[in-house]
């Protein structure tokens, strides 16, 4: 292939990808929604995704796809709300999100992951009021916090950014 049209089909890629990628609720400026959230979250390891209530589209998500997509503890039995984790005990935050939706009630969840106690997950997952919207969040590592914290920093962060 030849130099131009090699970068060119890399470009149309990059350009399709992006187009895949959720930007931020109609109204909301992503960036102010990014910053937000880092300050309310912010990990390598930790994941937002928020989704229309009646459509179930997604229309935001902080981090990648790649950190978002990790099955983790669901924390069955612990924390507030009943897990939406699969027969394994672990689940992903896309199943927490359709759980979310599908009830609408807010969970906050945090266990262990690690077996000797050094890293934790955290769940965070309940409707935005007023805005038609559900949220669901992840945050796993040796600084964890706990679902409920998360819970009362992402409300924090939904109202700095206009949500």
């Amino acid at each position: 292939m030849r130099p131009l049209a090699a970068a060119s089909a890399l470009v149309l890629l990059a350009l399709g990808a992006a187009a895949c990628s959720p930007g931020a609720p109609k109204g909301v400026d992503k960036d102010t929604l990014d910053a937000a959230v880092s300050r309310a979250i912010g990990d390598p390891s930790s994941c937002l995704l928020i989704a229309e209530q009646a459509s179930g589209k997604l229309v935001y998500r902080y981090n990648s796809h790649t950190a978002c997509a990790r099955p983790l503890p669901a924390c069955a039995g612990t924390g507030t709300g009943a897990a939406a984790g699969s027969a394994n005990g672990l689940q992903t935050i896309d199943q927490l999100l359709k759980a979310t939706l599908k009830d609408g009630q807010p969970r906050a969840l945090s266990c262990n992951s690690a077996a000797d106690a050094s890293r934790g997950v955290g769940w965070a997952s309940g409707p935005i009021p007023g805005k038609g919207l559900v949220y669901a969040a992840m945050m796993e590592g040796d600084r964890a916090f706990p679902g409920r914290m998360m819970a009362d920093r992402l409300s924090r962060a939904f109202k700095d950014a206009g949500l």
